[in-house]
């Protein structure tokens, strides 16, 4: 007999260890395993092979997950001898069910030696075998609980069972997937709120962080954030006018957008960062190719995680693909601030104006002259909301957010400043903008 190998294996009786073999051989390259031959290639033989076949093949279709046995073949070899070939699998990376998809469970073929895979060999046998949409991949975690998702599918009458995980993405060949992940009480990533002080965002008031399942921080962000919702009354006569800083449903629409469109491949956490003046909800994971901010406004929709938004489309908790954003523009239609949607290679973020700031603001423009247009333009809303968040911009720079070359642009920053809107500082290349 050959010595032991990278697909060979002897194994002198049955035993558990015996399904390690095999684990690794299917995460590998496929091998040979010899039951009856001790690790020296020294032929023993099985007592009792029936006995030994029968515990064997029971144990391989019960021990390991996934099914391994379409890639197991069993030959006898004088009665005395069981060969074991196993192929390499296709659903990688295989298990045993009593340690789970963790490296106490998973093994591969390194030389001689079965050995524990590494989480990022875990990871990438993952990715491999499933594709790159997190939320179809395997999760890591197969120990989950559903009481904050039954308890959301049951306020809004939806059918949550076992029978409908397959359905909903939950579960694949009864294997736990990333959206189950999500969805459970075991979610590990989170919500993250911070109230500051200053306009910047760097002295803080207040902060939380939300974790557990998706449904659990939505909710318990809402309720967190129409705390930082206040109320602004005012009285013309014997007429008391009361309005909040933000639409409650902009917030919502803003926080939904962040939670089903984010890109959950990534650890990190969801940002919003409240001040006296906006409100802003950062998430991680840019647009899709092919998008652009302006077909996010207008109402272009490409969903990154498709079965989640399918899911929060089964609660009613979103109408349908893209009208959050519309919805956002058109609850602040009236607004003088218009919010505004930022997008990196790997972040979204989108600013509520703080409605009640920002008419003070408007209240301390001077008023127009003469020469003035008779209504600020939307190109000039955009101007100012430009200015609001970032405080100053070059003429290069309102070109760019306004897509207008340079003659239009000086007739425009000249209206603004005739009507006392903004201030224009310096000349030539060095020419910035200011709210004034």
């Amino acid at each position: 007999m050959q010595y032991e190998s990278e697909r060979i294996e002897y194994k002198s009786q049955m035993i558990s260890d015996i399904y390690r073999e095999v684990i690794a051989f299917a995460n590998t390259d496929g091998g040979v395993i010899y039951l009856g031959i001790d690790d020296k290639g020294n032929l023993i033989g099985i007592d009792n092979v029936d006995e030994t076949y029968t515990r064997l093949t029971n144990g391989i279709r019960d021990a390991i997950a996934p099914d391994v046995t379409m890639f197991v073949r069993y030959v006898l070899q004088d009665n005395n001898v069981i060969q074991i070939e196993v192929g390499e699998g296709s659903y990688k990376p295989y298990y045993l069910k009593s340690k789970g998809m963790k490296p106490a469970g998973v093994y591969v073929r390194q030389g001689a030696s079965s050995v524990q895979a590494s989480p990022d060999q875990i990871r990438k046998m993952i990715k491999d075998s499933d594709g790159d949409v997190f939320e179809d991949a395997r999760c890591l975690e197969q120990e989950l609980t559903f009481e904050a998702a039954r308890a959301a599918f049951q306020r809004y009458n939806v059918e949550f069972s076992i029978e409908k995980y397959r359905v909903l993405g939950i579960t694949h060949n009864d294997i736990f997937t990333n959206l189950a992940l999500l969805l459970s009480d075991q979610c590990h990533h989170t919500t993250k709120i911070a109230v500051f002080n200053d306009e910047s965002c760097t002295e803080f008031r207040d902060s939380k962080e939300f974790g557990h399942s998706i449904f659990k921080q939505f909710e318990d962000a809402i309720n967190y954030l129409a705390l930082c919702n206040k109320t602004v009354s005012t009285i013309k006569g014997i007429v008391r006018t009361d309005k909040q800083d933000y639409p409650e449903e902009a917030i919502r629409e803003a926080l939904l957008n962040a939670l089903v469109h984010r890109d959950y491949s990534f650890s990190g956490s969801i940002i919003i960062n409240v001040n006296n003046n906006k409100m802003e909800f950062i998430s991680l994971g840019g647009l899709l190719p092919g998008l652009s901010a302006e077909d996010i406004r207008i109402g272009v929709s490409q969903p990154r995680n498709k079965k989640l938004a399918e899911v929060f489309h089964r609660l009613r908790l979103i109408e349908s693909y893209g009208t959050g954003i519309r919805r956002i523009f058109k609850l602040y239609e009236d607004c003088p601030v218009q919010p505004s949607i930022t997008v990196t290679s790997n972040a979204f973020k989108i600013v509520l104006p703080n409605m009640n700031a920002n008419k003070e603001i408007i209240k301390n423009i001077p008023k127009q002259t003469e020469k003035a247009p008779t209504a600020i333009t939307p190109q000039m809303k955009t101007v100012m909301d430009y200015l609001m968040e970032y405080g100053e911009m070059t003429d290069e720079e309102l070109q760019e957010l306004l897509n207008i070359k340079r003659t239009r642009a000086y007739l425009i920053s000249r209206q603004m400043n005739e009507n006392g809107l903004i201030e224009i500082i310096g000349r030539g290349t060095g020419k910035k903008y200011k709210l004034k």
